[in-house]
């Protein structure tokens, strides 16, 4: 298990108007760094080379960001999430006083607040507990090598590119485009699906029928992929039903 020690507080300066600062401080859930002011490519400059200075500190680290006022687009924060994630680091939440920011964050699967402790309630009489099935979720962009099994179901938030791929005993669910390799059902469920905000595959499995993509026509939409007898169909998937 990976912890870092709640009272470990580091901070350094690293542009001569010393305004781009980073502050790293341990949190419950991980490590939680704070931008100082100044442009955007100062900041996100500073937060690179802080991480490069201490690439084994950092590596394997959960990570919440506070930028402040910072307004960021998905361009931007999608980008320093694939930087992190190329250097071992999991960005899980980003704080903001910006709705757009925070909107941006929402986009991308990211949290916005820190979690707090619940009061502890008395445990319910009647049994509460729901019938499901294993599943992982996964918060990151896929890339090419990258290769993701799970004996149950697997839920991507992100992309998943060509050269990348997902084998799943389960359903297969990316919120983001799917354009790698991805079978579902790997175990012989034939009830399995795949289902993403843009269905795209290089190559798609249901249990042990293989599907070739169709040209795309028109604007991508989100789609779901199951067995129809032996023949793999999509059709339109209303993510909000």
């Amino acid at each position: 298990m990976w912890l870092r020690p709640a009272h470990r507080y580091l901070s350094l300066c690293y542009n001569a108007n010393m305004r781009a600062k980073v502050e790293i401080k341990g949190i419950r859930e991980g490590l939680l760094i704070t931008l100082g002011e100044g442009e955007w490519d100062e900041r996100h400059a500073a937060l690179l080379e802080h991480i490069q200075a201490r690439a084994d500190f950092f590596r394997g680290a959960r990570v919440a960001l506070d930028v402040g006022n910072q307004i960021l687009h998905v361009l931007e924060l999608s980008r320093l999430r694939d930087e992190l994630s190329d250097r071992g680091i999991t960005l899980w939440a980003v704080l903001s006083q910006s709705p757009t920011t925070e909107q941006t964050a929402q986009t991308l699967g990211l949290a916005t607040r820190l979690f707090k402790p619940r009061p502890e309630r008395p445990a319910p009489s009647a049994d509460t507990s729901l019938d499901g099935e294993a599943a992982i979720l996964v918060r990151r962009t896929l890339r090419s090598g990258f290769k993701l099994q799970h004996p149950g179901h697997v839920v991507v938030v992100g992309d998943v590119n060509p050269g990348a791929e997902i084998v799943a005993g389960g359903d297969v669910v990316v919120w983001g485009r799917l354009r790698g390799v991805v079978h579902a059902g790997a175990e012989g469920n034939t009830q399995a699906v795949v289902c993403a905000l843009d269905l795209s595959p290089t190559q798609l499995r249901i249990a042990g029928r293989i599907a070739l993509t169709p040209q795309r026509r028109g604007k991508p939409q989100p789609e779901l992929a199951r067995l129809n007898g032996e023949t793999v169909v999509a059709e339109t998937w209303n993510p909000g039903k």
